[in-house]
């Protein structure tokens, strides 16, 4: 009996101590952290969420609108970091849109058996769509088939649903050629570019305002020229949906004018 009393009258009432110290510390750990998100430098910011965009191949990406208070109270966000915070929400919503629009792509070229002729890939520039020449010319020429007036046609469609700048550009393998009507292959490769764009014109109703046309000759080829498979790829037409960057770069068009008119498809 007396050995029960003794020990419990050393029982530890301060055990609660214990308890309060890890809150603290914890407490502790989670501000630091908080004050670390504060402070984080924007260029990193912006190289780790271009790359997880990049990575998940677009997705919901934060809205910032106005500037406000930071996390930590006191330590307001700065207009540059800001801005980038914006532009990183606007490169993550376009890549979705650009996605969907490779997806269509492929869609309509699997549906129409076109998937080994008709090709779209994400490039740093925009989408990428490639048409094998045999899919819209005969062989010297810069004269659309019907069938490819078609593909040009719901191509086109696809394309409208987005507001970007097209660029059509025309390439060839490296067989020479020299005829009344194409002495080289620059004219060949400009022709069939100026052809599929008169065609998205005509048959898509496309804004004029939104599209140009390079011609490339043998000179930007997709593959080495050793062999008539690979030069198959490189005979072809690409448009190309540039990134809205890239309408800083390019000639001005006055709003009133790139707006006009609403596009209907026919």
């Amino acid at each position: 009996m007396k050995q029960r009393k003794k020990s419990g009258k050393e029982t530890n009432h301060e055990r609660w101590l214990i308890t309060y110290a890890d809150l603290i510390t914890l407490l502790l750990i989670f501000f630091v952290v908080l004050f670390s998100f504060s402070n984080i430098d924007a260029k990193k910011f912006a190289g780790i969420a271009m790359s997880l965009s990049q990575a998940l191949g677009g997705g919901a990406g934060m809205v910032v609108s106005g500037q406000g208070p930071s996390v930590v109270s006191g330590t307001p966000v700065s207009d540059e970091t800001m801005q980038t915070r914006i532009n990183l929400n606007q490169d993550v919503l376009e890549n979705i849109r650009l996605q969907k629009i490779k997806a269509q792509i492929e869609k309509y070229a699997q549906e129409q058996e076109l998937a080994a002729r008709v090709t779209a890939k994400i490039e740093e520039r925009g989408v990428v769509v490639s048409i094998q020449d045999t899919a819209l010319f005969p062989l010297g020429s810069a004269d659309l088939t019907p069938q490819a007036r078609e593909i040009v046609r719901k191509v086109g469609q696809i394309l409208l649903t987005t507001d970007n700048f097209i660029r059509v550009e025309g390439h060839t393998c490296d067989l020479p050629i020299n005829t009344s009507r194409f002495p080289s292959n620059w004219e060949l490769s400009t022709a069939r570019a100026t052809s599929v764009v008169q065609e998205l014109l005509k048959a898509a109703n496309f804004p004029p305002q939104r599209l140009s046309t390079s011609g490339y000759g043998e000179y930007r080829p997709v593959a080495l020229n050793n062999s008539e498979a690979n030069r198959q790829q490189n005979r072809r037409v690409d448009f190309i949906v540039l990134r809205s960057r890239y309408k800083e770069v390019e000639p001005g068009v006055p709003p009133e004018l790139f707006y006009e008119q609403p596009r209907v498809v026919p």
